[in-house]
């Protein structure tokens, strides 16, 4: 759902980057996991403060700017079982696509999607194959399918590219 990029003033506040499609949605959770290589602690959120491109928020038990300076680069998560039910089969959170094979038209397989980023224009697919990682739009012209149960998707898309 995001990261923290650092601490927000002197009282212990924390910067939030969301990867959500607006910044504030973040706050429809009262509580928020914080982790890093697989630790993840709950924390509640007492405050926030949206701003432009980011959220800075204040978290039970976090009181000193050195303890949320320490908290830069963990992830944000919220459990899956308090997220929103998709409307339909063609919406997808990007954590259902980390991991997918994808393969292309011609049924070669260019790699593993190993994250997503968002350029403002579209969401883009960040592929890596072992030696080399490729970067697709995820727009229908190029990301024909998604079978989340096969863990795969079919894009049009080369080796070349």
């Amino acid at each position: 759902m995001g990261f923290v990029s650092g601490a927000f003033g002197i009282r212990g506040w924390v910067h939030i980057v969301p990867d959500t499609e607006f910044a504030d949605s973040l706050l429809d959770y009262d509580t928020w996991w914080l982790g890093r290589n697989g630790v993840w602690q709950a924390y509640k959120v007492l405050e926030s403060v949206v701003q432009p491109k980011k959220l800075a928020a204040r978290l039970e038990g976090i009181d000193d700017r050195d303890v949320a300076f320490s908290f830069k680069g963990m992830q944000v998560a919220v459990p899956r079982s308090q997220m929103p039910e998709l409307d339909n089969d063609n919406e997808f959170y990007w954590a259902d696509l980390i991991g997918l094979t994808v393969v292309n038209t011609q049924g070669e397989t260019l790699g593993v999607v190993e994250k997503l980023f968002e350029t403002g224009a579209n969401d883009v697919l960040v592929v890596n194959d072992g030696e080399t990682e490729r970067l697709l739009p995820f727009v229908a012209h190029v990301v024909l399918a998604v079978d989340r149960d096969a863990k795969r998707i079919t894009v049009d898309w080369g080796l070349d590219y």
